[in-house]
Formats: C-alpha cells, sequence, structure tokens
C-alpha cells in the first residue's frame, strides 16, 4: 500500500539518498499539469507528499500549486531561493564546506551525502551539526566501495561520533542521529520501502520507485504514469515480508535501498553485502552508544542483543 509519494520537481532536483543527481545546463522541470494531477492523485489516495526541489529558483505558479496540499519539502542547502531553504523541511548537504558557518535550524532535518573517503577525513566536521540539531542523517553515497578493511575505521568513526551524542543526551538534548541513534529508537524495521509504501512521479509523468531508478533511465522499473496509475508487476519483489535475508534482521536502521540492492545483486529485494556489513556495523555501534545512555540512566530496559557477525548471509551458510 503506497503511503509516500515523492515528487521529483525537477531532473536535477537534490538528492538525499545514495545515487547521484543528475547535472544539465537545461534540466527539464514537472510540467504544470502533471504537477497538478500528481497532487490531485496523493489527495485520492491519502499518500503524504514530498516535493525534492533542485538548486534554482522554480517560477511563482509552482510554489502556489505547492502550497495546496500538505507536504514535506526537501531543498538541497544553499540554493538560489533562499526563502525557501529558510522554510525547508529537510535540507540536503552534498559537501562538508556547505557547512562551515550553516545557520541550522532546530525545526528542520539535516542530510549530509558523502563518501567513505570524506567521511573518513572529515568526520569531525559532523561533531559541531549534532550539537546544532535536532535531526541528522548522513548517506554514504559509495557505500559498495567499503572493504573489510574499512569497517574498523567505520567502527572508530562511529564511537568518536557517539561521544558527542553523549554529551547531547546528557545535556537534555535528545536528538537524532541515523546513524547511531535510530537503532536504539526502532523496535523493527524501518526503511524507505520504495516501491511498497512509497513512490516517486518524476519530470516525464511516470511512476518509479524512488527518483534514483527514473534517473538511470531504466524502463524495466517504470511502475505506470500519471494518467493511467500505478503498475506494478511483481510487487512483492518490494516488500520486507518477501525478503528472506532482511525480514529476519535486525539492523533496524538500515534504508534498505532497492535501488543499491539492484546495482550490487541485480535484485530490488536482496541487499548485497556492502549494504549488509556497513548497517551491522552501524548496529554494533548503537549497542555500544545504548550502554553508555543506560548507565546515565536514558532508555531503562531498552536493549540490544550481541551479536558475533556483520553479514547476515554467514549464518545462512552455517
Amino acid at each position: 500500500m503506497i503511503k509516500y509519494i515523492i515528487i521529483q520537481l525537477s531532473d536535477n532536483a537534490v538528492s538525499y539518498c545514495h545515487y547521484v543527481a543528475t547535472a544539465t545546463a537545461e534540466p527539464r522541470t514537472i510540467p504544470i499539469e502533471m504537477l497538478h494531477k500528481g497532487i490531485t492523485w496523493a489527495m485520492k489516495e491519502n499518500a503524504t507528499v514530498q516535493f525534492v526541489y533542485p538548486a534554482h529558483r522554480l517560477p511563482d505558479e509552482y510554489h502556489a500549486i505547492i502550497e495546496s496540499i500538505d507536504h514535506a519539502k526537501i531543498v538541497p542547502a544553499r540554493c538560489d531561493d533562499e526563502q525557501l531553504e529558510n522554510v525547508a523541511d529537510v535540507v540536503v548537504f552534498d559537501d562538508y564546506a556547505a557547512m562551515e558557518g550553516y545557520n541550522f535550524r532546530s525545526t528542520a532535518a539535516y542530510v549530509l551525502r558523502t563518501t567513505r573517503d570524506e567521511l573518513f577525513k572529515n568526520h569531525q566536521a559532523i561533531t559541531g551539526a549534532l550539537g546544532s540539531v535536532q535531526r541528522f542523517n548522513v548517506v554514504i553515497t559509495d557505500i559498495d566501495s567499503f572493504t573489510d578493511d574499512d569497517l574498523a575505521t567505520y567502527a572508530h568513526i562511529l564511537d568518536s561520533l557517539a561521544d558527542k551524542v553523549t554529551e547531547q543526551y546528557a545535556a537534555g538534548n535528545a536528538m537524532q542521529f541515523n546513524l547511531l541513534t535510530d537503532r536504539i529508537m526502532l523496535d523493527s524495521m524501518n526503511n524507505c520501502n520504495a516501491g511498497w509504501e512509497t513512490i516517486a512521479l518524476a519530470p516525464d509523468g511516470r511512476f518509479y520507485p524512488c527518483p534514483a531508478f527514473y534517473l538511470d533511465g531504466d524502463e524495466d522499473y517504470c511502475l505506470g504514469d500519471i494518467n493511467s496509475g500505478i503498475h506494478i508487476k511483481n510487487p512483492q519483489l518490494y516488500r520486507l515480508d518477501h525478503a528472506p535475508i532482511c525480514r529476519s534482521c535486525d539492523a533496524w536502521q538500515c534504508r534498505r535501498c532497492t535501488w543499491l540492492n539492484r546495482r550490487l545483486t541485480l535484485d530490488v529485494n536482496t541487499p548485497g553485502r556492502q549494504q549488509c556489513v556497513v548497517a551491522h556495523t552501524e548496529r554494533n555501534a548503537s549497542r555500544r552508544l545504548l550502554a553508555r545512555l543506560k548507565a546515565a540512566g536514558q532508555f531503562p530496559g531498552k536493549e540490544i542483543k550481541e551479536i558475533t557477525y556483520l553479514d547476515p548471509f554467514e549464518i545462512i551458510k552455517q
């Protein structure tokens, strides 16, 4: 059942996940009539709307239509429309430099897209943001590049960032940081569920599991269009209860990214090893953070059990 619709307002709308946004001199903006139809569809289906904006300013007529429905705004940091950025629900940074001197708002959530190497070199820059916001997400854009040797480094970085989270909780700021606190807060899988609970409407008027599939130009993952409706040939492919690896996993904070799955395994419902071991490294760091918070009187009764593996395929093989 579709609960959320992502309306991509332009070909070069900001990426808030693993995929790379298109950069073209003359990007295609979703036609006004398609925007109207997308909003009408959302109203009929009682779906929550998320608008994804480009860095360039949209014509005023678009804003009037957008404001006709309750929604969330996903906006790039340092975009041309400063007024829009000041009311955005989610602000996305594509590099660390954009965070320098940024005026963070407690009412917004923030996303930093970073490569593995950039994270390893610049993770201390995240510390300042963790003390200024209520919600901060880090998205590693090249998870497929992780090696086994990288995991120890990643675990060390997570423990370093956990110092700041612990400090914030001690000060009474129960902030959220996806890599560390989400697993503590959750009681079950909480993935993006693209193609199952979430659908994307692209500027071409077609539906896709998420904007990444549209930008890849893969016709096999077109799921219908705004005129004829959604047509998913095999909807079970996107469902958690039909994902034998993921449905029994307790790395509940994992994005379970269908686009990344397709890249790594050619199957939208089967994760690649890199996604699993990174998610379990985060899970274990959350467990260590939870022990520190519980010692300070936080989260009584909450437990994250100890495990001896990072890759769930290892358990299956046994």
